[in-house]
């Protein structure tokens, strides 16, 4: 059984406009992670509607609200998704990204660090929960959400300086 998986991420407007996606992106990089498909867009919302009814099931888990919420906040400006491959990716992505509410997210997690969002607060003021990203849920989730952003031919294959030098040290250990 494999271990390497490839996972969905976006950007979501709010850490598109604030400026920060090269920051958090090379977080992923650090630890390992290869982007192996990228690209900025500004989805209609019906196209948010697809993604978060038909794959993640925002809807029946959190109500129609706020999927309506959800999908207006989508729509504030320009998002860039992206599919990172590596070990585990799913996983490792959520444990980076942290909490979904963002209140509760641990400092040194994505969401810790770069927002403080209350499902209360959001509900209250009756506006979109923005907590800078979407991350695949599974890794069922992952692979429907990358086929809905991504087209085979967009998403590429190649070997990292890390994978070629990993490589290199297992043919010397068998030699």
């Amino acid at each position: 059984m494999s271990t390497l998986e490839q996972t969905l991420i976006i950007f979501k407007p709010d850490a598109v406009q604030r400026g920060i996606v090269g920051e958090i992106l090379s977080r992923f990089e650090k630890v390992g992670l290869k982007i192996v498909a990228s690209k900025m867009l500004h989805p209609e919302s019906v196209f948010f509607h697809q993604h978060y009814e038909g794959i993640g099931k925002l809807g029946s888990r959190r109500g129609q609200k706020t999927l309506e919420t959800t999908v207006d906040t989508m729509t504030l400006g320009p998002v860039i998704a992206f599919v990172l491959e590596g070990i585990e990716t799913v996983a490792l992505v959520r444990k980076m990204l942290g909490s979904t509410e963002s209140k509760n997210a641990l400092p040194g997690t994505i969401r810790g660090d770069y927002s403080h969002i209350s499902f209360a607060h959001s509900d209250a003021q009756d506006v979109g929960f923005s907590n800078v990203m979407h991350a695949s849920a599974d890794l069922d989730e992952a692979n429907l959400e990358i086929a809905h952003w991504f087209a085979p031919n967009e998403i590429f294959e190649y070997e990292t300086v890390h994978e070629k030098f990993t490589q290199t040290k297992k043919h010397h250990k068998n030699a």
